[in-house]
Order: C-alpha cells, then structure tokens, then sequence
C-alpha cells in the first residue's frame, strides 16, 4: 500500500471543516473508555469491558440497522466472577438506542491510534481541496451521507452480523472518490515500502485508483487471509462510489490543478530564477 504525504493542489480557502472533523475524531478518541490504556500499551480487563459497553451504546451494528434487532442484554461496562473466571457484567440496556443515529456516532470511533491516525492522514491530504470545491456546508453534508451511505451498504451485504462497524472510513472513501473525479491529474507525492519508502510523486487517479482496487478485491474476500482482522473493506468501496457519483455533476466546473514545476538545473535554472 502506498502512504501519501501530501498533494500538489493549493486551496484557496481554509478547509475548516476538515480539521473541525479532525479535531472530533481526535477528540472523541482520546475520550474513549480504554483509549489511555490503549496508548499506554495496556489492555486491563475493566478497561475492556468499559470499552465494550460503549461500543455497543454507540458503534453502528448491521443486524440492528437493517432488521432493528436490539440486544435484551448488553455489557454494563463492570467486571465480575463467572464460572470461568474473571469477565464483563452483562445486562439490561440502561439507553434507548437509536439504530439510524449509530451510523453518525459510529463515524467518530476508532479502535485504535493506527486506526484514527491513518484515516486522518487520508482526510486532511484529499479533504481541503474536496471542501475548497463544494464550499463548507454542502461539503459536511457530502461527509455525511457518504457515511451513511457506506454504513447502511455494508449493513445491506452484512444484515445478520453483531459485530460493531466504527471509524471514519466510509465517509472518507467518500471524499476520495470525489477527489478522484475532481482532480485526476492533480499530483500526490507518496512514500512506496520497497525495502525503504521510496517518496514518489503520482497522478491522483493512479494513487486513488490503486487504494479503490485493493479495497474492491478485499471486500471479495480475494487476499486476505482468515482471522486477519475485520475491516469493512465493502464499506470502503459503497462510500467511494457514493462519493464519485455526488462530486460527478462538480466536475465541469472543476478548474485543473496546477502543473507541478520541475527541477531545473545548470543554466535553466538560472534562467528561470532570473524572471
């Protein structure tokens, strides 16, 4: 997988949304029960059972979202002895949870700081020049429904699983969708694990098309290896769709971005430093 690091694409505004949701999603990490232990390097059985207690109050869970099969118990966030062993006290939801408000809460939760981290990156190197196009309301609206969208798509291919769907993702395959269809040509300079990371400088549509590519052949189930984790890689792909086709009608008003210089030596690059 490639890293970018940054595009060669000016704003001519600040993107204040992007880093409001930037901030949030930060924000709510560090306020996160287990966050501290999980910085830390800790993972302690009260800090678990806490951290589960609220995911199940506010990640988005497919089984509830298409079928509104709410759980008669759900872990209380204490710990307690059971005929085997030490465990999380489960019992009757103290919360009415609303199922369609989950996709929304569950856009701000990641379990952990890669997690968080990687998905900022993505967001603040395509989210500003996404949000200078669409303006900051439509573009906090756009962040939304590709939430929602990549959210409820996967709950539609998943509609019996109980496990809790978190983090930003689907909203941000979203903005890199949109970014694909706005600025193809624009430049990304990107660091490539080839026994070091090699720095590379990109099209966009060759960066982006590569990360479509990956996500659409994992969330077939092609290259991933069982119990390797559970990323919601269809999520990926309905939010990055869902982006393409709302940024579509933005693309003939869409101005190019400009070319990136080139690195002159000798007598051109006296030339062109004396104009």
């Amino acid at each position: 997988m490639v890293i970018p690091v940054h595009d060669v694409n000016p704003v001519r505004r600040t993107p204040v949304v992007t880093y409001a949701l930037i901030a949030a999603n930060v924000l709510v990490f560090l306020l996160t029960p287990g966050a501290a232990g999980a910085v830390a390097g800790e993972s302690h059985l009260a800090q678990l059972c806490h951290l589960h207690a609220f995911m199940d109050h506010y990640a988005a869970v497919p089984r509830e979202l298409i079928h509104h099969q709410l759980p008669q118990l759900v872990p209380t966030g204490a710990t307690g002895m059971g005929p085997n062993g030490p465990g999380c006290v489960v019992g009757v939801p103290s919360y009415d949870k609303s199922p369609a408000l989950s996709v929304l809460t569950s856009m701000f939760l990641h379990g952990g700081w890669l997690h968080l981290l990687g998905n900022m990156l993505f967001l603040l190197i395509f989210g500003n020049n996404v949000e200078d196009r669409m303006g900051h309301v439509r573009y906090l609206l756009f962040y939304v429904v590709c939430g929602y969208a990549a959210g409820y798509g996967f709950a539609l291919l998943n509609a019996s699983s109980a496990d809790p769907l978190i983090g930003a993702s689907g909203a941000i395959a979203g903005v890199l969708g949109a970014y694909l269809v706005l600025y193809p040509k624009a430049r990304v300079w990107v660091l490539v694990p080839f026994l070091v990371f090699l720095p590379l400088r990109l099209p966009a549509w060759v960066v982006l098309g590569f990360w479509f590519g990956l996500q659409a052949v994992y969330s077939s189930g092609q290259g991933v290896e069982a119990g390797s984790g559970t990323v919601a890689y269809a999520a990926h792909v309905v939010g990055f769709v869902t982006g393409m086709l709302l940024a579509w009608p933005l693309k003939a008003g869409t101005p190019p971005p400009p070319e990136p210089g080139r690195l002159l030596f000798g007598r051109r690059a006296r030339h062109r430093q004396a104009w």
